[in-house]
């Protein structure tokens, strides 16, 4: 992926230096928690009540110098982040609207957000309360070793899906799901919630649609990259992956087959008017 010498965000909260603090939240990385949950047997709301408050290793305060690969890494999502910026500024300007820009919060071990306390192993996770994209930048380690979804364009897509999110946020499709989760049981607001995630890969790929428009990102094997993620984090794959077998009853973010279909779909087309996954007949 083409981004080195171009802008970089700056609307970005650096906290990597600092002692750190705490959060809980739904990003990607939650799935990622789930095949250790799977593997033991345990409660996935538990373990991250219980992990949010763990200690974060080394303690609180005093600076903590990074590594010249977290300097990078720092460098390459602020600069994806400025990019969400452009695309969706001119994307709401389209539609007659301004586009209310997001903070990237860069963190390490734990964090304090909006939406409360969390982990790394939470994953990366936008908070709607304090509109606020957290990250902790270790979690591209994760995806690559863990998943097989190495890459810079992959971790472009990671970053892009939770911009979705914000998205979505300004859209009002956030508070329409948090009303109907108040009145449907667990299992019923499932269907919901893979809806609005799915409608966030679909969000993903339009960004990128645009800005390989506006500045010719995209490099050899850099699509493979972004499929390659989208299939390794579906919901059948990685529950196959931790349990041997998977219960759809269960899925909150969509199988590895709709997460690649809605992602593929927004990043060929870059039209937000087919995005309605919540009126789609077949996800």
């Amino acid at each position: 992926m083409r981004w080195r010498g171009r802008r970089q965000s700056d609307n970005v909260e650096d906290r990597r230096t600092s002692g750190g603090g705490a959060v809980v939240g739904g990003g990607i990385g939650v799935i990622v928690i789930a095949i250790i949950i799977g593997l033991l047997g345990g409660n996935p709301q538990q373990f991250l009540q219980q992990a949010a408050q763990q200690p974060a290793p080394g303690g609180a305060g005093g600076e903590v110098e990074l590594t010249p690969q977290e300097i990078e890494a720092g460098e390459f999502v602020s600069t994806v982040f400025a990019d969400t910026e452009d695309v969706w500024t001119d994307l709401f300007a389209q539609a007659g609207r301004d586009y209310k820009k997001p903070t990237l919060v860069l963190f390490k071990d734990q964090v304090n957000s909006g939406c409360g306390m969390a982990s790394s192993g939470t994953g990366p996770f936008y908070c709607p309360a304090d509109e606020k994209v957290y990250l902790d930048t270790s979690f591209f380690g994760q995806l690559a070793r863990q998943l097989g979804a190495p890459g810079d364009f992959a971790q472009a897509y990671v970053v892009a899906h939770e911009v979705g999110h914000h998205v979505q946020n300004l859209l009002g499709y956030t508070d329409q799901l948090d009303q109907i989760r108040q009145r449907v049981p667990e299992v019923e607001y499932n269907k919901y919630s893979v809806r609005l995630e799915l409608q966030a890969d679909f969000f993903a790929g339009v960004m990128l649609h645009h800005a390989e428009k506006k500045y010719r990102i995209i490099e050899d094997g850099d699509i493979e990259e972004a499929m390659t993620a989208a299939r390794a984090i579906g919901d059948d794959t990685l529950q196959k992956r931790s349990r041997g077998y998977v219960q759809p009853e269960t899925f909150n973010h969509g199988t590895s087959e709709q997460r690649l279909r809605w992602f593929t779909k927004g990043l060929k087309t870059g039209d937000l008017n087919q995005g309605d996954t919540f009126q789609a007949d077949q996800l």
